[in-house]
């Protein structure tokens, strides 16, 4: 044991680390989940040194002579005993072996130390089991796991085998602290993002229908004065599951585009519209109109470039062939006007 001692200063410093259970002027003992975490991390190949200062331990206050018997005391214990001998290491913190046999209370105490001790195993197992095995096999995201032992440590007859509850499930002990620190952070953000989901809900189902992040960015900006990058508004709505449904394919176009229709048609207007020649060059279109509830009407019209007059219309509730056909049919059908012996009709091929 080293002969260094504690001036009132360490006492001070030592005892506000949350490893340390007791410190005195020539000793210092540790928490039982100090030790089992000493023992995992060792086991991942750090150093001793490397362990005591990562929990927050000054080097220059402990000491290494210190440092290396208590690490050797605690793997020698671990080794015979498992976690339960690190309970018992030391003889009323006097750093003497047991020597004498356990008094009858003293075995049913160390009995029932075991006894919590697969209880948290088992209780842990059990939850792991629930979301498709273990975390090592990739079923479970670490977070997870860290939210399961939390919920099991919250209980006092657990809260010192975090170390032993980490390794079972294949996760760090520093991530699970890491985890417990950034909880409220967490929190927080996911206020946050609770906030911003209500609002591109709002531009999702603007008017009636539903909008991709493209649209929703414009819409936020130009409607609601409230400006997301698109990045964010994406990964809020995959967060959240907001998913744009996609329009379907129109059979129609799909079938003209197998067919190779309206591809070798040559473009005899080239864009002379205004020929001044009545009833000569023709264009027709569809429009869209929406109407009522989340309703669409179509109306296809023919129209004579050169006088801009509507020389026939057909209006649908569906967008198929008939409603073009139809509408020709009006156009012949109509007495009242006479057409160019060289009319034709010109469309966007759509």
């Amino acid at each position: 044991m080293s002969k260094k001692t504690f001036s009132e200063q360490d006492i001070e410093i030592l005892s506000k680390n949350k490893y340390v259970k007791n410190v005195s002027e020539k000793s210092i003992t540790y928490t039982n989940e100090f030790k089992i975490h000493f023992i995992a991390e060792y086991n991942n190949k750090k150093l001793p040194r490397n362990i005591f200062e990562e929990a927050g331990f000054d080097i220059n206050i402990i000491g290494l002579k210190r440092i290396k018997c208590a690490s050797s005391r605690w793997r020698t214990a671990y080794k015979e005993n498992g976690v339960l001998g690190l309970d018992d290491t030391r003889r009323k913190n006097s750093g003497r072996p047991r020597q004498r046999e356990l008094t009858k209370d003293e075995l049913i105490a160390k009995q029932n130390a075991e006894i919590e001790y697969l209880k948290a195993e088992v209780e842990l197992l059990k939850k792991l089991e629930l979301h498709e095995r273990q975390v090592r096999k990739g079923k479970l995201v670490a977070a997870k796991a860290f939210t399961l032992i939390e919920r099991i440590t919250k209980d006092s007859k657990f809260n010192s085998l975090v170390s032993h509850l980490c390794s079972i499930a294949g996760v760090s002990c520093s991530g699970y602290y890491r985890f417990l620190n950034n909880k409220s952070i967490k929190i927080k953000q996911a206020n946050i993002d609770l906030s911003v989901r209500d609002n591109i809900l709002k531009a999702f189902n603007y008017k009636g229908y539903k909008k991709g992040s493209r649209s929703i960015k414009m819409l936020l900006e130009n409607e609601f004065g409230i400006t997301y990058n698109r990045k964010r508004i994406q990964r809020i709505m995959r967060k959240y599951n907001i998913v744009c449904p996609i329009r379907k394919a129109n059979p129609y176009r799909r079938m003209a585009k197998a067919t190779k229709e309206h591809r070798v048609v040559p473009n005899l207007l080239n864009r002379n519209f205004k020929q001044e020649v009545a009833g000569k060059v023709l264009l027709t279109d569809i429009t869209y109109l929406p109407y009522g509830n989340n309703q669409m009407a179509y109306l296809s019209t023919i129209k004579d470039a050169s006088t801009n007059e509507i020389l026939a219309h057909n209006l649908s509730n569906n967008i198929t062939l008939d409603i073009a056909i139809d509408t020709i049919h009006k156009l012949m059908n109509n007495t009242k006007f006479k057409l160019h012996k060289d009319a034709f009709i010109h469309s966007d091929q759509g």
